[in-house]
């Protein structure tokens, strides 16, 4: 896709403060995992350096890569949908600094402060359409050319 997902800029400037103000900053090495499918999704990270990839567990088959995230970039999203279960797994690449937001208190913040929970929702909403279309694709380029019957 020749576009990129919403970044935390996408956030109007006093919802944009009201989360960092819940950051804390972390470092990944390269090759950590941050998270794996079907685990607890109790926390999200928005990249400040690095690369982290989105891999999803393909029966038979090792790790597929769906996407590459970067700067800006929010890693994470189930933590805001129950059951707050990861959907995908992500890995870093690179030396990866990123700041990291506890899921439970920011879901708080968003029940108690609607418009800052709205401004929140919708942008996450918007990173997941994107998400959801560059997995799509990614995994169309992986597994389209080898099924039965594709014309």
């Amino acid at each position: 896709m020749g576009t990129t997902a919403p970044r935390i800029n996408a956030l109007p400037a006093p919802h944009r403060e009201r989360l960092m103000a819940l950051a804390r900053e972390v470092a990944f090495e390269p090759g950590r995992r941050l998270f794996d499918e079907r685990r607890p999704a109790d926390r999200f990270w928005i990249i400040r350096t690095g690369a982290v990839t989105l891999d999803a567990q393909v029966p038979g088959r090792r790790a597929a890569e769906v996407q590459m995230l970067g700067h800006g970039d929010l890693v994470g999203l189930s933590w805001l949908f129950p059951p707050y279960e990861w959907e995908l797994g992500a890995e870093a690449m690179s030396l990866v600094r990123a700041y990291e937001f506890d899921a439970l208190a920011v879901r708080t913040a968003c029940t108690t402060e609607p418009a800052f929970g709205y401004a929140l929702t919708l942008w996450v909403g918007q990173v997941l359409s994107h998400r959801l279309q560059a997995t799509r694709v990614r995994l169309l380029d992986l597994y389209a050319p080898h099924a039965t019957g594709v014309t």
